[in-house]
């Protein structure tokens, strides 16, 4: 489904993707692992077009992501969820959730978002509750709430589990097992794997901008 082939990608002169490739199969969940300042969150920016590859290959089914518009790669079914969120403070959770019907055509918006509800009914109970009454772990729910909307074939999760109650990081972990479970194709960058090492079909190693299969 995704398949990136000697991807480099520099943030002003600093490189940070090293000839970076890595594959995502169809109802696979793989993981990224590596330190922080590995690369993790540049190779997820630049999969969804926020960073632009100096060479490479990006592609998603057949579609060549270098030649999408950031805005089109929400709408061919991928979805992202920063590290740090993201969330608009003066929406509430459900908004925040609606802003990728809001930017892009999701036709089946009111079906898509009684699925995510129904697989995480704790979003519900505080959807009408503003971004910033909800603490970091309700957050990080509103926010893969937010990339399953956009992200109907695959979805992007930047670093889950981090910085939030291990009740929550466990509880992030059940839905990530619910989703494989429906078929999604999942790729899930951390530095380390010990809260979804049981739920990875592969990994790849990312150290200084470099992939390599774990």
């Amino acid at each position: 489904m995704l398949e990136i082939n000697n991807l480099n990608v520099s943030i002003g002169p600093v490189p940070i993707l090293r000839g970076s490739a890595l594959t995502v199969n169809t109802g696979e969940m793989v993981g990224l692992i590596g330190p922080n300042g590995a690369g993790k969150t540049t190779m997820m920016r630049a999969i969804m077009g926020l960073l632009s590859a100096q060479s490479g290959t990006m592609t998603f089914d057949h579609c060549q992501l270098s030649a999408t518009p950031p805005q089109d790669r929400a709408r061919i079914g991928i979805g992202y969820m920063p590290e740090d969120r993201k969330l608009v403070p003066q929406l509430s959770a459900e908004e925040n959730i609606m802003m990728p019907v809001w930017a892009v055509d999701i036709p089946d918006y009111q079906d898509r978002l009684k699925w995510i509800y129904d697989l995480m009914p704790e979003v519900r109970e505080f959807r009408g509750r503003s971004a910033t009454s909800l603490s970091g772990g309700q957050q990080k729910l509103a926010a893969l709430a937010r990339a399953l909307m956009m992200g109907g074939r695959l979805i992007l999760l930047d670093e889950p589990s981090e910085g939030i109650a291990p009740v929550l990081a466990r509880r992030i972990s059940e839905i990530l097992r619910d989703l494989k479970s429906e078929g999604m194709s999942i790729l899930i960058a951390e530095s380390n794997d010990h809260h979804c090492a049981d739920l990875l079909d592969r990994s790849y190693r990312i150290e200084r901008g470099a992939t390599h299969p774990a």
